[in-house]
C-alpha cells in the first residue's frame, strides 16, 4: 500500500490517536495492508456476519464473531484488515476507537512529476497546485505543479464537457491516474481529482512554497567580464531572474516586448532561449514553451497603445480559450519613460505585472509606481554604455548557465549595435574573438539583425533571428552565409538611400558652433524600404561626423515626426521634449530616447514651429567634444 500522508505505519497518528484510512473509490486490494484500519460501509447482511466495502474495488467479510454491534446496509464503522486469504478474499474485524484521525488513501503510488517518465503505464498519485485549466474538445486538462515540475492531467467527462467543475485555479489537489507518454512528454490520465483542504492542503502548499523558492533561485554565476560599473546592477538582475523563474513555475505566461533593433534583439533572443529551456525542463507538456512565452518586437522606442491593446486582447483570449493566467509583460530595451505610462495604466486594469530592463534615459518617478521591477544603469549613476543586450545576456545565464558558451559573442554585438563606448568593450570583443568573431563579423551580425527585423515588421522571426545571431544555432556555416547575405543587402540598400538623400541635406552653423544638418526623409529618401527614417538619419549623421570632425546635430523629419542625432553637443532630448510640450501650444509634442539620441512626434500642421523651437534649444546647448552618442534609434517613427 502506498504510504498515506502523515504516518509511516498507520498505527498511531502524530497526536497519539490511531489512524484510520479512507480509501479512494478507485483503490484496489494492492492499496490495503494487513493490520491497518479502514473506514467501511455495509453492503450486505447475512446470518454469519456482514459484507463491507472499503472502495468500489475492495470488499470483504466481517464475521459475526468479529462484530461488536448490529448493522444494516449503508451503515459505516471502522474495521481492521485481519487476513488476506490465498484466494484473495479479505477478512475484517470491527474495532471501536475513542480517538483517531482519518487519512485519505489515493489509488496509486505517490510520484514526483520529474519521476513520471520512469512510471509510464503505472497508476500514480500527484499532489500539487492547479496552475492552468484548459477545456479541449475532449478532456479537461489540468496543469498541476508539484515541488519538482508541472504535468498535464487529463480528466474525461463527455467530450468537450468540463470535468470536475468545482476545481479552480490555484486549488491544491490530489490526482490519481495512469502516467502515459504523450507527444514527447508525460500526461496523467486522471481517474480521480480531489481538492484538498485543512491541514492536508496547508502541508502540501507549504512544501510547494519551499520548492518554488528553491527552484526560483538564480544560478550562481560570475559576470562574463570584470566591470565595476556593471557590478552595480548585479543584484537588480538577480531579482529579475528570480521573478522570471518564479513566474514560469507558477504557470503565468510571459509576453516579452523588446525594441526592434540590434540591441533589443541581443537582449531578447538569449533570454527567450534561456526561458524556453527552463520551461521545457520543468513542464512535462512539450508544447509549454510555445504557450508560455511570446517574444514581440516593438517598432517605437516606447510601449505604444497599439502594442498594449494587442497584448491585452491576446491575454484575455488565452485566458478564456486556454485557461491561462494573465501574463507578465517583460519590457526589454524599452519601457523606462513617461511615454510608456499610458500603456502601463491600461495593464493595471487587469493587475498584469510589468518588469523593465532598459538603458534609455528613464523617468523613474513616472514609471516605477506602475511596474514591479526596473533595471536601468541610469538608476545607478551609469548610462547607456551598459546596453540592454549586455544586461540580458547575464540575465539569461542566471536562468540557464549552460548557455554561456553560446552567448559570449552577443554582448559585443549589442555594444557595437548601440555604439557603446564603455571601457569593457575591449573585453567583450576579446570574448567574441575566442568564439571566432572579429569586429567586422560582429558589425555584420548587427547589420543583419537590423535588416531582417525591418522586413519582419511585427513578426518575431523566431528561427531566422536566432540563426542570424547564432544563439543555439545548430549550423555555424548556415549562420555565416545568412549574415553575409543580409549584411550585404543592408549595405547596398543603405548606399542607395544615401545616394538619393545626401544632395538634399541642408546645413547651417548654430550659435554654439555646432553643425546642424536637416533632411526631409519623407520627400528626399526612399519610403517603405530599408533603411527606415531613423536609420537613414543615423547614417547621414555618421557621414557628416566623419566629414567635419566637429560637433554635429542631425535632424531627419517627416510630416509629423523628427529623428534626432548628436555628437559633441550636450543635449537632453527628454527634457527638451517636456519643454516643447509646454511651450509649443497645439504642437502635440511627445517622444524621448537617450540624452543625445531620440525621436519626437507632433501635429503635422505645427511641424515648422516645433522644429524651429527645437533648433533654438539645440543652439543653446553646451559643446562637449568628449561626449559620445548612441545609435539606439527607432527603426520606425
Amino acid at each position: 500500500m502506498s504510504s498515506p500522508t502523515g504516518t509511516d505505519d498507520g498505527a498511531e497518528a502524530p497526536d497519539g490517536g490511531a489512524t484510520v484510512y479512507d480509501l479512494a473509490a478507485e483503490c484496489t486490494a494492492d492499496d490495503v495492508e494487513q493490520g491497518k484500519r479502514y473506514h467501511a460501509t455495509v453492503n450486505g447482511v447475512v446470518d454469519y456476519g456482514v459484507f463491507v466495502d472499503l472502495s468500489e474495488e475492495v470488499s470483504g467479510l466481517v464475521h459475526d464473531s468479529n462484530l461488536l454491534g448490529r448493522y444494516d446496509v449503508g451503515d459505516e464503522f471502522v474495521v481492521e484488515l485481519g487476513e488476506i486469504r490465498p484466494d484473495g478474499d479479505l477478512s475484517f474485524e470491527e474495532v471501536q476507537l475513542s480517538d483517531y484521525s482519518t487519512e485519505h488513501v489515493p489509488h496509486g503510488t505517490a510520484a514526483a512529476v520529474t519521476d513520471l517518465g520512469d512510471a509510464t503505464g503505472d497508476t500514480v498519485v500527484v499532489e500539487g497546485q492547479v496552475v492552468q485549466i484548459k477545456q479541449t474538445g475532449g478532456p479537461t486538462v489540468f496543469q498541476v505543479r508539484d515541488g519538482t515540475g508541472i504535468v498535464p492531467c487529463a480528466a474525461f467527462e463527455e467530450a468537450g464537457v468540463r470535468a470536475y467543475p468545482d476545481v479552480e485555479m490555484d486549488d491544491v489537489v490530489r490526482v490519481s491516474g495512469t502516467a502515459e507518454d504523450r507527444d514527447g512528454g508525460v500526461q496523467v490520465e486522471a481517474d480521480s481529482l480531489t481538492v484538498l483542504d485543512g491541514n492536508e492542503a496547508a502541508d502540501v502548499q507549504a512544501n510547494l512554497d519551499d520548492a518554488l523558492a528553491d527552484a526560483a533561485e538564480p544560478a550562481d554565476i560570475e559576470p562574463l567580464v570584470e566591470w565595476d560599473a556593471f557590478e552595480k546592477l548585479w543584484d537588480d538582475l538577480r531579482e529579475v531572474a528570480t521573478e522570471l523563474r518564479e513566474t514560469v513555475l507558477s504557470g503565468r505566461p510571459i509576453r516579452m516586448r523588446h525594441h526592434a533593433d540590434g540591441d533589443g534583439l541581443c537582449a531578447s533572443v538569449p533570454l527567450q532561449v534561456a526561458l524556453e529551456r527552463f520551461i521545457a525542463d520543468h513542464y512535462e507538456d512539450s508544447d509549454a514553451p510555445q504557450h508560455l512565452l511570446k517574444r514581440l518586437p516593438s517598432k517605437a522606442p516606447y510601449y505604444e497603445m497599439e502594442d498594449v491593446t494587442r497584448d491585452l486582447n491576446f491575454a484575455l483570449e488565452d485566458r478564456t480559450r486556454h485557461g491561462q493566467k494573465l501574463p507578465m509583460v517583460l519590457m526589454l530595451d524599452n519601457g523606462s519613460t513617461e511615454e510608456d505610462t499610458p500603456a502601463y495604466r491600461n495593464l493595471r486594469h487587469y493587475d498584469i505585472p510589468v518588469v523593465v530592463v532598459d538603458h534609455h534615459h528613464p523617468d523613474p518617478e513616472a514609471v516605477e509606481p506602475l511596474i514591479e521591477q526596473h533595471v536601468n544603469p541610469y538608476l545607478h549613476d551609469e548610462d547607456y554604455r551598459i546596453t540592454t543586450g549586455m544586461l540580458c545576456v547575464e540575465l539569461a545565464r542566471m536562468i540557464d548557465p549552460d548557455l554561456t558558451e553560446d552567448l559570449k559573442h552577443v554582448p559585443a554585438v549589442a555594444g557595437l549595435s548601440d555604439r557603446s563606448e564603455s571601457e569593457a568593450m575591449g573585453d567583450y570583443l576579446d570574448l567574441a574573438a575566442e568564439k571566432g568573431y572579429d569586429e567586422d563579423d560582429l558589425r555584420d551580425i548587427g547589420e543583419a539583425l537590423d535588416y531582417a527585423t525591418h522586413w519582419l515588421r511585427y513578426s518575431s522571426g523566431e528561427r531566422l533571428i536566432t540563426d542570424a545571431l547564432n544563439v543555439s544555432c545548430d549550423d555555424r556555416d548556415r549562420h555565416a552565409e545568412l549574415v553575409d547575405f543580409l549584411a550585404e543587402r543592408a549595405e547596398r540598400d543603405v548606399q542607395d538611400q544615401l545616394d538619393a538623400a545626401m544632395s538634399h541635406v541642408e546645413h547651417e552653423r548654430l550659435d554654439n558652433g555646432a553643425h546642424l544638418y536637416r533632411i526631409d526623409v519623407e520627400n528626399h529618401a526612399h519610403r517603405f524600404t530599408y533603411p527606415a527614417p531613423g536609420k537613414t538619419t543615423g547614417k547621414i549623421h555618421d557621414e557628416k561626423v566623419a566629414e567635419t570632425g566637429d560637433p554635429v546635430i542631425t535632424i531627419g523629419y517627416g510630416p509629423d515626426f523628427a529623428v534626432l542625432r548628436s555628437d559633441g553637443v550636450r543635449l537632453d532630448i527628454p527634457r527638451m521634449v517636456t519643454e516643447l510640450t509646454e511651450e509649443v501650444n497645439g504642437g502635440g509634442v511627445s517622444g524621448g530616447g537617450h540624452l543625445v539620441v531620440g525621436s519626437i512626434k507632433f501635429v503635422s500642421g505645427m511641424r515648422e514651429e516645433v522644429i524651429d523651437a527645437l533648433v533654438e534649444k539645440m543652439a543653446e546647448a553646451e559643446i562637449d567634444e568628449e561626449l559620445g552618442s548612441s545609435t539606439a534609434l527607432p527603426e520606425e517613427v
